[in-house]
């Protein structure tokens, strides 16, 4: 069974990762691609929702809010996103000013919270890793916004770089690992390139690689899933994170727990 949904998002509301899909419990993912001057309406109903703004600019607006001309990017690789976080059962209405492309990001919820305007500057930027596993990371969800199972960012890979050591996190088992669903969707600079997701468990039932390509899905339910990209080649991916304990902790896999003692040694001599 492959993990991999290769599928490039046409205009319209796109369903990516299903609810249940491939072993997920929580974590679904949704693309909304509009033309300029068109609109969308919806309800998240029984599901709370990240709507991150790969590129363009729209608004957003409800019964008790209204986010005007938000979004700053041209593409994923032009800096921070901007993000709307709404709680379940809340009706919205997205108009594109520009060509606009979201990612939604979605798990079951029955917190009574508040929309949420994520802009670019209270996303936290945080550098990860030394050496060829090297790469840059925006938290855009996490424990400072009020939700009650998605932790998401983005991250970063230059060529010839890979997300690294390989980790998993599987099992509530603090405060080594936390059980989340996981979801990558991935956009490559420039677009010919490519990418690898490798996806395997301490049993190597599973034990797979998946050649990336612009606009692919993997999907994350257990295992580790270790990312890489080609010499000459960018790599963007929008990561979800869905569980009910909303930590950036996870087990690395025992065979590269010197990577871990490398690299913080690396980092005390900078």
């Amino acid at each position: 069974m492959s993990l991999l949904k290769k599928y490039q998002p046409d205009y319209g509301y796109n369903q990516v990762v299903a609810e249940g899909e491939s072993g997920l419990k929580k974590a679904i993912f949704d693309t909304l691609k509009m033309k300029a001057g068109s609109s969308f309406s919806g309800k998240t109903e029984t599901y709370e929702s990240a709507f991150v703004i790969m590129s363009g600019t729209c608004t957003f607006s409800g019964d008790d809010f209204n986010f005007e001309q938000i979004g700053i990017r041209k593409d994923v690789f032009s800096g921070k996103p901007t993000t709307v976080y709404l709680p379940c059962n809340t009706s919205y209405k997205i108009e594109a000013e520009t060509e606009v492309e979201i990612g939604i990001c979605s798990a079951g919820s029955t917190l009574k919270s508040s929309p949420v305007l994520i802009g670019p500057d209270d996303v936290t930027e945080v550098n990860l890793g030394v050496l060829n596993w090297t790469r840059k990371a925006y938290f855009i969800i996490d424990q400072k916004v009020n939700a009650q199972n998605l932790f998401i960012g983005e991250t970063l890979i230059p060529p010839g770089n890979w997300a690294f050591p390989p980790h998993r996190h599987d099992n509530d088992n603090l405060p080594v690992e936390v059980d989340m669903d996981e979801i990558y969707h991935f956009r490559i600079n420039p677009p010919t390139g490519f990418g690898l997701q490798v996806s395997y468990t301490d049993d190597k039932s599973r034990d797979d690689a998946y050649l990336l390509r612009d606009g692919d899905t993997a999907i994350l339910a257990d295992g580790y899933h270790p990312v890489g990209t080609s010499p000459v080649d960018s790599l963007y991916m929008l990561w979800m994170m869905a569980g009910e304990k909303r930590l950036f902790l996870s087990r690395p896999e025992d065979n590269y727990n010197w990577v871990i003692k490398c690299e913080n040694l690396l980092k005390t001599k900078r």
